[in-house]
């Protein structure tokens, strides 16, 4: 990426004028730090084809990322793009990485690639998808059922990504339920802090038992569904 920006800047090719200092990378978004991204992304992946350490997925899942925001700009051709706009591609750029993640993990059966493609996608898909903003109470319940959707899907694909943003969006769901649907009732606080202490409990539960709940888990799973379920690791 130094190399590709030295020579943007010498021959003054940018997509959408000089983003300044090289430092600015990782702090503004701005369309013109495509060029660079892409060059990451390809220089991981040829590091990847001689080297096998999983490592390298790290600069290149974190380009991707990076790729979710500065794309908002170039596809919508202006600088003043709307945080909306920018919500959107997030999360349908986040879905694509979440892809390639699981194709990575059912292909890679010895070394573990996947690991930041599915952080790194996670953070673009549920971070565009919890700063989205709606009045309706209904959208709001099926963010909540999405969230707990990726706590199960933890299970399904033996990633603790998943549980960890699932339990985050839960716990917003629920706080938002007690500071904006249920602030004026004297039961609710006492209500949600049972609630919280059954949460620990069924998070111990689980970590005490958690051999014997996924093989629960497996003998439930229909035959097709088995055969998608990437590899255990250790």
């Amino acid at each position: 990426p130094v190399f590709v920006y030295g020579l943007q800047k010498g021959l003054g090719l940018w997509p959408q004028g000089d983003p300044g200092a090289y430092k600015n990378y990782h702090l503004w978004v701005k369309g013109s730090w495509f060029f660079m991204e892409i060059a990451t992304i390809i220089g991981s992946a040829i590091a990847l084809r001689i080297y096998q350490f999983s490592f390298l997925t790290f600069p290149l899942a974190l380009s991707l990322w990076y790729m979710s925001m500065d794309l908002t700009p170039l596809l919508f051709g202006k600088d003043d793009f709307t945080f909306d706009e920018r919500k959107v591609v997030s999360c349908i750029f986040g879905l694509l990485m979440l892809a390639i993640a699981y194709t990575l993990d059912l292909r890679n059966k010895k070394i573990d690639f996947a690991f930041w493609t599915y952080l790194y996608g996670m953070l673009a898909f549920w971070g565009g998808l919890t700063m989205m903003n709606s009045d309706s109470e209904l959208s709001k319940f099926l963010y909540c059922l999405i969230n707990v959707g990726f706590v199960v899907l933890s299970v399904y694909l033996r990633r603790k990504v998943f549980i960890v943003f699932g339990t985050f969006g839960i716990l917003g769901y629920i706080g938002h339920l007690a500071w904006e649907i249920f602030k004026d009732s004297f039961a609710f606080p006492i209500a949600l802090a049972l609630l919280g202490i059954f949460i620990l409990f069924l998070g111990v539960k689980y970590q005490k038992n958690r051999a014997r709940f996924e093989s629960a888990v497996e003998r439930h799973l229909p035959s097709f569904l088995m055969k998608w379920r990437p590899p255990e690791r250790t």
